[in-house]
């Protein structure tokens, strides 16, 4: 699969679900899953960008590991996207603003968690492999960036 294919596939789950796994391993290798709010940016292929809190334990487990793989699936469960990555935390306010454009109005649930907006980091997950995994035809499609 090429790597354009597996991002058509990708973009069209993540405007679909909304949301996605991602997983992160804390000091004692316990991994740590948790659901986020994903976006891709058009202009920055190869990466996927989120949220979070400076505050939250996913940001000490980034920093100690960065190493991630996220989960998305389809509503009707036809489609399970996984994606490796690395993540990079950056803290900037304009990539803040780019990244909360598109993913500001799915953040009900985290504005309930985290009221202090001075707090936000941008997840910046740059893809190392993904999966394609359908179900229903036993297929499975891999790609590597």
């Amino acid at each position: 699969m090429k790597q354009s294919e597996f991002l058509i596939e990708l973009d069209l789950v993540i405007d679909e679900a909304q949301t996605g796994l991602l997983a992160t391993v804390d000091g004692s290798g316990r991994p740590h899953m948790r659901w986020m709010t994903p976006a891709l940016l058009k202009d920055r292929p190869g990466a996927i960008y989120a949220v979070t809190s400076k505050n939250f334990a996913k940001r000490e487990q980034l920093d100690k590991n960065p190493k991630v793989q996220w989960m998305f699936q389809s509503r009707s469960l036809n489609k399970i996207i996984y994606l490796d990555g690395t993540v990079n935390l950056v803290d900037n306010s304009s990539m803040r603003s780019e990244v909360l454009e598109v993913v500001g109005p799915r953040l009900r649930v985290f504005w309930n968690i985290n009221t202090d907006e001075t707090s936000l980091i941008v997840l910046e997950t740059v893809m190392e492999s993904g999966l394609l995994f359908l179900p229903m035809k036993g297929a499975r499609e891999q790609v590597k960036f």
